[in-house]
């Protein structure tokens, strides 16, 4: 079991453990313009869904889970957490949900599978939470655009080396960067990964900045610090 401030995370059941990059997704993802509507998809144990729950006032919280074992665990949170009249969680696909949308979101979420390498594990259910080709961009892109209300925001963490090209598949569906922080490890590591929020509305000018995560082993950085201490324990 992973602890948090405000509730607890199960985790036996799912490939994919509670993460830095679920977190700081969860952490950062832009919530100015008051959300009513949430959806997260690839839920895995459902923390981003969760962290949004304590962080809004969003009436609607929808979760999005291919995998069996990890919708259960997703449920299983959700129903023992403070807000679960608020949160809802659909065992199905991308390309089912969208299939006959029935709701507009006011914010998107995802923090997508992205090993496209060609190698795989021994697991295939955490290959299957892994790796791109169980939800390629291009189809997180499309529900995006089809999901997305006028004034809503559509947030993903992706690896650093896959920002350029996110931004041009982005393009091509009219949505546009509205704000990108770029993360360390340390302040001598390269930028691994890239959260980025979007919305339908060209912005001229894109707020860009850099966010470290550790000043040496176990040493968080303010910055850090500052986004996730509302949430774990230690900090």
């Amino acid at each position: 079991m992973f602890t948090f401030k405000q509730f607890s995370i199960q985790q036996d059941k799912t490939a994919m453990k509670v993460g830095t990059d679920g977190v700081l997704l969860g952490a950062w993802a832009p919530i100015n313009h008051n959300p009513f509507s949430v959806l997260d998809v690839g839920a895995g144990t459902g923390v981003i869904a969760l962290m949004l729950a304590q962080r809004t006032a969003a009436e609607q919280i929808d979760a999005l889970e291919i995998d069996e074992d990890a919708y259960e665990q997703a449920v299983e949170n959700f129903e023992n957490s403070p807000w679960g009249d608020r949160l809802f969680c659909f065992h199905a696909g991308l390309d089912e949900f969208i299939e006959e949308p029935e709701d507009e979101y006011d914010l998107i979420v995802s923090n997508p599978p992205f090993y496209s390498e060609d190698y795989k594990t021994e697991s295939e259910q955490r290959d299957l939470a892994r790796f791109q080709d169980a939800m390629p961009f291009e189809e997180l892109i499309e529900a995006a655009d089809l999901l997305l209300s006028e004034n809503g925001i559509f947030a993903v963490i992706l690896p650093y080396k896959e920002e350029d090209s996110f931004i041009a598949l982005a393009k091509e569906s009219e949505l546009y960067p509205t704000k990108i922080t770029r993360v360390k490890g340390t302040p001598t590591s390269s930028i691994k990964r890239s959260l980025m929020a979007f919305s339908r509305n060209e912005n001229a000018e894109i707020e860009i900045d850099e966010l470290t995560i550790e000043i040496e082993r176990h040493v968080y950085t303010p910055e850090y610090i500052a986004l996730t201490q509302d949430f774990y324990l230690k900090m």
